[in-house]
């Protein structure tokens, strides 16, 4: 992905209310991504369309509760359901060192350390304890605990992450 690319953190899902509320699904781990004087790109398609700056944004029932400067209406919010909420990759604070947004790890070619291929990082979930990166190559998947142990090496300039499997995982 190009540094200056924009990044889906959201979905417009609907509207709440008379005032322009938008109801946002966030693929965001946290509400701070949505804060107050940052600037987002509602996309349809693929494709920018508007830029926003937030006026404020909450947790309500699973979803964001989102205001955006110049949407003021139930009629001008209705307009924005179904976009998809982008921000500039390049805004991103750099992760620490040994950390990684899972954008940057989804699409990696992922070898063994012996070098076998086994596929791309096609999602990833979280498990509570650790991530699980979901290995696919054609029907054939293997789910791979995001933990030092077993993941021993990601080169993000290469595009490929290297696995110790554990025993079970081997096929």
């Amino acid at each position: 992905m190009r540094e200056d690319a924009l990044l889906p953190i959201g979905k417009i899902v609907g509207t709440h209310g008379t005032k322009g509320y938008l109801k946002v699904y966030s693929y965001a781990e946290s509400v701070d991504s949505f804060a107050v004087g940052k600037e987002l790109t509602l996309s349809r398609e693929g494709e920018p369309v508007a830029t926003f700056r937030i006026e404020s944004a909450r947790v309500h029932k699973r979803i964001i509760l989102l205001v955006l400067e110049g949407i003021a209406s139930i009629g001008a919010a209705k307009e924005w359901v179904g976009c998809e909420i982008c921000i500039d990759n390049a805004s991103l604070p750099q992760p620490e060192e040994g950390s990684y947004y899972w954008h940057q790890i989804i699409g990696l070619e992922v070898f063994t350390v012996d070098n076998r291929r086994l596929g791309r990082v096609a999602e990833i979930f979280p498990t509570g304890s650790n991530d699980v990166y979901v290995v696919r190559e054609g029907k054939r998947e293997v789910l791979i605990p995001a933990i030092d142990s077993v993941v021993v090496d990601i080169d993000l300039e290469h595009n490929f992450l290297r696995v110790d499997l554990p025993e079970g995982l081997e096929d």
